[in-house]
């Protein structure tokens, strides 16, 4: 039986990565016995651990957590500078940064005070309509309001950095698969997708260079949006840009150099908050989200429409972490083959989180695609890639189970409801939200020409897309394995 090279293998590998020996939290112990002997530990049936005293009773020793600022600073899999997302990323930061415009502007210090804006992923609207029984259109709305409450200027939908996302990707998959047919260009397909920065960072620093030409360019739907912000409304103005999300990695991808402007010395993305952040900031303010008033949203990117607009809650045609396959699948079948597929049937493979879909004529299959959710399977997919087996021509890949909708910053189930469980309501509220393709969307097309100067331009280029780097490991004695 084959095994894993021991470079490749995770740590009790499962869908979620978890701690392994390497990955550890200095702790301080306290001891209360000058015995030279140790103590001497119980451990009873439910798991629990006792340490004996010298009197002979015993305590119990609490179990040790690790948190996600422990897990941030440490420099097992997150380098040194990324740990400065600790105090950049938190709710904390998040409310001093309101209190802070609130005090410059009862100052009259108004060239201190920022623009805030805040820009809102369907995930966590739903996440929040299930944790306070809401529709998502009235989540959206109290949700600016709620923003509003605590010093925001604008709240916006971050559905149109999503349609952006498409549009690219499904372009540059068909300038891959053009250029692989006619040129013989190499690690050009299978092309992965890289909305997903869990993935992307596990890629940068466990696969390196080789894994890297396969992932897309294009950037995610949080970075198009910082971009799209900070360069139509952060030129004449000092905007704060504030996105709430479905999981803690879009902390990192905020945090990454290559989305740092040094121009005006900004990030895109100022600060991640995500919904469980937003539900714990809820409770502390004993804010019942159910009860306050609905608000608009703002669309500060139309100049000649500022008039701020109902929420609309809409979804995407396939998986609730974007629809990337169904839409490019559907996209490449027509403009590459003349081939309209109304209807398209995922086969599940080895789980429900490994599904593809072929589209096959005359018994030749033109394009071969899949979903691949959660480590287990993103690394069956690498292994694949790396003998040469992989017969895929595009691959939708999150590191979270079943996507996106189960992100790791989601609310947590409600008592007696397990997370599959709670992950299927949310795909139930997802596929019945209204669908609208990014090509109907007019403020996209809008955009591309009066923003980026068309959508083939160098402008559109060098802003929606971006490049990945491999991450050279670094090794001392302590992470020596013995």
């Amino acid at each position: 039986m084959s095994r894993f090279s021991g470079v490749l293998q995770l740590t009790d590998l499962d869908d979620f990565i978890t701690p392994s020996q390497e990955c550890v939290k200095p702790v301080e112990i306290k001891k209360n016995t000058t015995s030279g002997t140790g103590s001497k530990i119980k451990i009873q049936e439910d798991g629990s651990y006792f340490q004996m005293e010298q009197d002979g009773s015993y305590q119990k020793l609490e179990k040790v957590e690790i948190t996600l600022a422990d897990c941030l600073a440490c420099s097992g899999c997150i380098t040194s500078a990324e740990s400065v997302l600790v105090t950049q990323q938190s709710q904390d930061e998040l409310l001093r940064v309101f209190d802070e415009n609130k005090r410059f502007k009862f100052l009259g210090q108004i060239e201190d005070v920022k623009f805030i804006i805040v820009s809102v992923s369907i995930q966590p609207i739903l996440s929040l309509a299930y944790k306070y029984n809401l529709t998502p259109n009235n989540c959206a709305a109290k949700l600016a309001t709620y923003f509003k409450m605590l010093g925001a200027d604008m709240v916006v939908d971050m559905k149109i950095a999503e349609d952006f996302a498409l549009i690219e990707a499904e372009k540059e998959f068909i300038r891959r698969y053009r250029a692989t047919e006619s040129d013989g260009v190499k690690n050009q397909i299978p092309m992965l997708a890289s909305s997903c920065p869990g993935w992307v960072c596990y890629a940068e620093k466990t696969h390196g260079s080789y894994i890297l030409p396969y992932i897309s360019s294009t950037k995610s739907p949080q970075q198009i949006m910082g971009s799209l912000i900070k360069q139509s409304v952060g030129r004449s103005k000092s905007v704060y840009h504030v996105t709430v999300m479905p999981c803690y990695d879009k902390k990192l991808e905020a945090a990454r150099q290559d989305f740092f402007d040094n121009e005006t010395q900004s990030r895109d993305v100022d600060c991640v908050i995500t919904a469980i952040e937003l539900e714990q900031m809820l409770q502390i303010a004993n804010i019942p989200l159910e009860g306050l008033d609905n608000s608009e949203f703002s669309q500060p990117w139309l100049q000649n429409d500022t008039e701020d607009v109902v929420p609309n809650v809409q979804a995407h045609i396939g998986s609730g972490s974007g629809g990337y396959a169904d839409y490019i699948f559907k996209s490449a079948a027509r403009e590459l083959f003349g081939e309209d597929c109304d209807n398209i049937e995922y086969k599940t493979l080895r789980n429900q989180d490994f599904r593809e879909v072929i589209l096959e004529k005359e018994g030749k299959i033109l394009l071969r695609f899949a979903i691949a959710n959660g480590f287990r399977n993103i690394q069956n997919l690498v292994q694949k890639l790396k003998r040469g087996k992989s017969q895929y021509h595009y691959v939708e890949v999150m590191a979270c189970p079943s996507g996106c909708l189960n992100g790791g910053a989601q609310v947590r189930p409600r008592e007696g409801i397990s997370a599959k469980e709670m992950t299927q309501v949310l795909e139930k509220m997802y596929s019945e939200l209204p669908v609208a393709t990014p090509r109907e969307n007019d403020s996209v097309m809008y955009l591309y020409d009066t923003w980026l100067g068309g959508q083939d331009s160098d402008k559109s280029n060098a802003v929606l897309h971006t490049e990945y780097h491999a991450v050279e490991k670094s090794f001392n004695a302590l992470n020596i394995k013995w």
